[in-house]
């Protein structure tokens, strides 16, 4: 007897990704994949002697369901050493499975169905993932677009909140563009943000990796605006450890509570031995992060002026590990068409940028190459985009 069986309404819409789609090509095709942000640089060899000593000691069984105190300790001093905000580590320091964890367990706790979930399009593709599962809605208001990059324009911003927005969702520095944002367009984020009352989820899983000389500022650090902002980050982009999927949330107590409520029932705890690991470099003072960040912009710098030289001119890429290219001078309006069609004729995949936009009005033209590669690799990359020019 045939089994009638569809899944669950607030899966259709997750098919394939346009990532998996890359991934798949760059393997079929032998290409160099510079679509999807899998860094291939070293970890601190530190924080990996942390975690076999962790595992040998024993630590293997679940942690406290928010967290190793001792990881609790050291984000709060780390969160107030780097921003100025202080965090209670008790009640105001939530231990996740990665970043992506923290942002489903938020908007799961943050909204009822039919609420609206307000971004910056483009936004990271687990955000519309996350705010459907929750039941609610996801609405945008766009980056401009120009020559020096993208920029928030506060007006779409506050045209796009409705009577039904409820959270406000903020990546910085930002995924996928590099974007990162200044203390005057946080000013006026925030502004929208007391003027109708919204909570803040402010992902800043970059926040050590800005380039030419910018500093990274957290939302929460504004006036008026760490008691509606939970601010989520991770050692994965810090430490070059993405697969131990260590993250956490921080902010006032009533959004924390809220946040672990839901999360005790996703994974509830994660890698204990991972944690300690991650706390003990944390707690270390370590500049190891900022060697990463100068030769991420090496990479960067070789990637955008190869770029440039293969007809490609790239916006400038602030923070992260992702540059824009503006392919229409291969002839190509499409980008999702030039993606499809460059393992082909250079033998390097990209994703197209219009895979990150919630609207329709999506500037085609642009697509996203990574960076966080061996240098190597990327000076391969370059060289094969230059001669397919």
């Amino acid at each position: 007897m045939a089994v009638s069986w569809v899944p669950a309404e607030r899966t259709h819409h997750f098919g394939t990704s346009v990532f998996t789609e890359m991934t798949r090509l760059a393997e079929r095709t032998d290409s160099i994949n510079l679509g999807q942000g899998v860094p291939e640089l070293p970890s601190p060899p530190e924080i990996l002697r942390h975690a076999a000593a962790a595992i040998a000691a024993g630590r293997n069984q679940y942690p406290p369901a928010t967290g190793l105190p001792e990881l609790k300790e050291a984000v709060a001093g780390h969160r107030f050493a780097t921003t100025g905000v202080s965090y209670r580590p008790e009640d105001e320091v939530l231990v996740t499975t990665g970043a992506t964890e923290a942002v489903a367990a938020a908007l799961l706790a943050f909204c009822d169905p039919g609420d609206a979930v307000l971004a910056l399009d483009p936004c990271y593709d687990a955000y519309p993932a996350g705010a459907r599962m929750a039941g609610a809605r996801m609405t945008t208001a766009p980056l401009s677009v120009t020559a020096d990059g993208f920029a928030l324009d506060p007006e779409a911003l506050r045209r796009a909140v409705g009577p039904r927005t409820r959270v406000l969702l903020l990546n910085s520095p930002h995924n996928p563009t590099g974007k990162v944002f200044t203390t005057e367009e946080l000013a006026q984020i925030a502004a929208v943000c007391e003027e109708h009352d919204l909570t803040v989820v402010t992902d800043e899983v970059y926040e050590h990796l800005v380039y030419d000389g910018l500093r990274h500022v957290s939302l929460a650090a504004l006036p008026g605006m760490r008691e509606r902002t939970l601010v989520i980050s991770s050692a994965g982009k810090s430490f070059n450890v993405t697969g131990w999927k260590i993250g956490w949330a921080c902010g006032p107590a009533h959004l924390v509570a809220a946040v672990a409520s839901a999360k005790q029932y996703l994974t509830y705890a994660t890698g204990t031995p991972f944690q300690a690991a991650v706390a003990a470099m944390l707690a270390s003072k370590t500049t190891w992060v900022e060697g990463l960040r100068d030769d991420l912009q090496r990479n960067r710098d070789l990637l955008r002026e190869g770029l440039r030289q293969a007809g490609l001119p790239a916006l400038p890429g602030q923070g992260g590990y992702f540059v824009q290219a503006d392919v229409r001078g291969w002839g190509y309006p499409d980008g999702g068409r030039f993606c499809r069609e460059l393992p082909l004729r250079a033998g390097v995949v990209a994703v197209p940028t219009s895979a990150f936009y919630q609207s329709a009005e999506a500037p085609d033209w642009l697509v996203r190459f990574s960076f966080c590669k061996d240098r190597q690799v990327v000076e391969e990359a370059v060289r094969r985009l230059v001669a397919a020019r």
